[in-house]
C-alpha cells in the first residue's frame, strides 16, 4: 500500500518552474531519497509534502486522503532540518518533548515517550544539557528524536547530515537507515550525496530540473542508468557516442571513437546512434576471453587508498579506470584493458 501519493505536482515560482508534473509512489514504510544537483526541485517537492509550500497544480495524497487544503500540523508528518533547528533556551528533554507538548498529550506520557526516544537514538545522560552543550552528532539526535516522538506517518529529512564532518556523516546515516527499519516509518529524505542515497535509500529518485530522471532502487539506478545526467550523477561513468554497426538477439557491434566495442545489450529500437556508459570499476586488465580490447597510455594516476584512480588517453578520449590498491601504472605508461560486454549499458 503507498502511504504517500504525488500526481502531476507542478510549483512555480514567478516563470520558473520549479517542479514540473513531478508524480511518484512511496510505499508503507519505504525509505525514498530525493536525490539531485542544487536547485533541481527536491526541497521544494519535501516542503509541499509537508504543506509549507502551496502547489500549483496536482495532488498530494495521504493514504487515500488529497492534502490540498490540509494545514501542515494536520498531516502527520515530521521534519529533520539541515539546520537542527533546535530552541536555544530549552534543554534536551524539553526540545523533543515540544511537539508532544503542542499536541496535548498528558505529562506522564510525554516522559514515557521522551525517555523511550532518547534511549532509542543514544541519549541517555543528556537530557538536561542545552543545544550549545552538544556536538553537533548530538545535535543532529536531538533533531531526530524530536522528529520521530511524535509517531508521524511521514518522516522527512531535509539534507540533515550536510553539516557534519564525513566520519560523523558516514556514521549517523547507518544510524538513521537503523532506526527507520525498527520504527517502520515512511521516509523521504533529500541530498545532493551520491554515496548516502545509495547506502540508504530502498529507492532513489534521480532529480533534474524538476523532473524525477530515474526512479529505482539503489543497485538497478547505479548499475543500469537510463541516460547520460543519471549515469554521470551516480558515480564516475565512461560516455560515448557510438554507431550502430550490427544487432542481434545476442549482441549489438558498436563504432566508438576507441574502437568497435560489443555489448550483450540487445538495441531493440532501430537507432543508427547511441549513447553508452560503463563504470570506471568496471574496466580491467585485458585478457583473452574479453572481447572487447582498448589500448591507451596513463596520463595521471590518482591513488585514493582503496584503489586507484587512473586516467587513460585512448584517441582523442580520456578514460576513467579503477584498479584495486597500488598501481604499477605512472603517468606515460602503455596499457592494455578490457571491458566486459554485459558491463556497457545502452542510454536512451
Amino acid at each position: 500500500m503507498a502511504t504517500l501519493k504525488i500526481a502531476n505536482l507542478v510549483k512555480r515560482y514567478g516563470s520558473a518552474i520549479i517542479i514540473d508534473d513531478l508524480t511518484l509512489e512511496v510505499n508503507d514504510g519505504e525509505f525514498l531519497t530525493l536525490l539531485g544537483p542544487s536547485g533541481c526541485g527536491k526541497t521544494t517537492t519535501l516542503r509541499a509534502i509537508a504543506g509549507l509550500v502551496e502547489i500549483d497544480s496536482g495532488e498530494i495524497y495521504f493514504g487515500n486522503r488529497p492534502m490540498r487544503d490540509v494545514p501542515p500540523h494536520k498531516r502527520s508528518t515530521a521534519m529533520v532540518f539541515q539546520s537542527y533547528a533546535l530552541f536555544p533556551h530549552m534543554n534536551v528533554r524539553d526540545n523533543i518533548a515540544f511537539g508532544l507538548q503542542m499536541r496535548k498529550v498528558p505529562k506522564k506520557q510525554q516522559h514515557e515517550q521522551v525517555e523511550q526516544v532518547m534511549a532509542l537514538v543514544g541519549l541517555e545522560g543528556l537530557a538536561e544539557r542545552r543545544p550549545r552543550e552538544l556536538s553537533g552528532g548530538q545535535q543532529q539526535r536531538v533533531a531526530l528524536a524530536r522528529a520521530v516522538v511524535t509517531q508521524p506517518d511521514v518522516l522527512l529529512f531535509d539534507e540533515p547530515l550536510s553539516n557534519l564532518d564525513a566520519k560523523l556523516r558516514e556514521r549517523l546515516r547507518i544510524e538513521i537507515r537503523e532506526l527507520q527499519r525498527r520504527l517502520k516509518i515512511t521516509s523521504i529524505y533529500v541530498t545532493h550525496d551520491q554515496a548516502e542515497a545509495l547506502v540508504m535509500s530502498d529507492r532513489i529518485a534521480v532529480m533534474n530540473h524538476g523532473r524525477i530522471e530515474q526512479y529505482g532502487d539503489p543497485f538497478s539506478i547505479y548499475r543500469h542508468p537510463l541516460n547520460s545526467f543519471t549515469a554521470e550523477f551516480i558515480g564516475q561513468a565512461n560516455i560515448l557516442k557510438a554507431k550502430v554497426l550490427e544487432v542481434n538477439a545476442q549482441e549489438s557491434v558498436l563504432d566508438t571513437p576507441i574502437g568497435q566495442l560489443i555489448s550483450n545489450t540487445r538495441i531493440n529500437h532501430g537507432a543508427s546512434e547511441v549513447m553508452l556508459a560503463w563504470r570506471p570499476e568496471d574496466m580491467v586488465l585485458f585478457e583473452q576471453n574479453l572481447r572487447n580490447r582498448i589500448s591507451g597510455r596513463v596520463t595521471r594516476s590518482i591513488f585514493m587508498g582503496n584503489l586507484t584512480d587512473l586516467y587513460v588517453q585512448v584517441n582523442d578520449v580520456t578514460l576513467r579506470v579503477q584498479v584495486p590498491g597500488i598501481s604499477q601504472w605512472q603517468p606515460g605508461s602503455d596499457i592494455v584493458l578490457g571491458l566486459p560486454e554485459d558491463r556497457i549499458q545502452i542510454l536512451r
